[in-house]
């Protein structure tokens, strides 16, 4: 009964599955971290986001794509365990509708919308977004047995990126790799990120030249203003290792719709997010930066291959007049 109710309602779309069972630890990680609040957040998100697509659609007589199953749960990963319902609602209902649908709907998008819908919320309610931390769980059984664990009341006290902007304390790297830090639910274990960005590199889903471009791009950016001695930039693996940039790098970046199609668009593009990410971390308002990276990345993707393409045509008729 299940299997027909998908096929009657949404588009098969296999790239998106394997993105989906990619997430899946991500998802278990968060409820053992922050409780079930998570996974409760993350129905609730699933169920707006899909109710405004096929509102949309059903008036063009089209399904469902099931990249909005990715998008409500990258979404979702995002946010802190504590962000309100209301609040998550309104931000999928925003993002699915005004960077997707407006747009024509799945494959037209300019930017991506998960990334859209957690802007959105980010500047229009920036108390839950900044403030509003839980502890993580340690130990077995976690929080399997926790509805949501207990809040963060200090604000030195919060995400490493926070933190270090407060007071310059740089998290030990072993609990940034497991992921027992303070944080959105999707983006605190780099263990499980690289795994699942290993694993979708395999699966051929995701561009490993934008992964590296990004990755690149950062580490140049950061090793530059490390050395130089700026108090605002940390050293580059605790970068690398906190504030979404792994998630980011790995789930955001790669989305094959709203990222470049050429090959070196796709390097050009990762390395642009890169360096934007550490300006922007050290020198804005904004502790994370990775984020705003990305959907300035987006507006630019378009172009960078306009751009690619238009040189790789003034190659090809320098050459035809060389033989000629």
């Amino acid at each position: 009964m299940i299997s027909e109710f998908l096929k009657a309602h949404f588009i098969k779309q296999k790239m998106m599955r394997t993105v989906i069972v990619s997430l899946i630890p991500l998802i278990l990680t968060s409820i053992y971290f922050f409780g079930w609040r998570s996974l409760i957040l993350l129905m609730v998100v699933t169920i707006f986001g899909i109710s405004t697509e096929w509102i949309y659609e059903k008036k063009q007589n089209k399904k469902i794509s099931e990249a909005i199953l990715v998008t409500c749960i990258l979404y979702t990963l995002t946010l802190p365990a504590r962000t309100p319902f209301w609040i998550a609602s309104i931000g999928i209902v925003f993002g699915v509708f005004f960077a997707k649908e407006v747009f024509g709907g799945f494959g037209r998008n300019l930017f991506n919308p998960a990334l859209v819908a957690r802007a959105f919320v980010y500047i229009s309610f920036p108390e839950p977004l900044t403030a509003q931390w839980s502890i993580p769980a340690v130990g077995f059984p976690g929080g399997f047995v926790k509805y949501l664990t207990k809040n963060i009341d200090v604000l030195s006290q919060s995400t490493p990126m926070l933190t270090f902007r407060e007071t310059g304390f740089i998290e030990p790297l072993d609990s940034l790799l497991l992921g027992n830090v303070a944080g959105s639910l999707g983006e605190t274990s780099a263990i499980l990120i690289i795994i699942a960005g290993i694993y979708l590199l395999y699966k051929k889903v995701a561009a490993w030249q934008t992964m590296t471009g990004v990755i690149a791009g950062f580490m140049i950016a950061n090793t530059v203003f490390y050395i130089l001695g700026s108090s605002q930039i940390p050293n580059p693996i605790f970068g690398i290792l906190s504030g979404g940039f792994l998630f980011g790098t790995v789930f955001m970046v790669t989305d094959p719709i709203s990222s470049p199609k050429t090959k070196g668009g796709k390097w050009i593009y990762g390395i642009l997010i890169g360096i934007v990410t550490v300006i922007i971390r050290g020198y804005a308002l904004f502790a994370g930066g990775m984020m705003f990276s990305i959907l300035i990345g987006n507006t630019f993707a378009p172009i960078i291959d306009e751009g690619i393409k238009y040189v790789k045509k003034m190659k090809k008729e320098k050459r035809e007049e060389v033989t000629a």
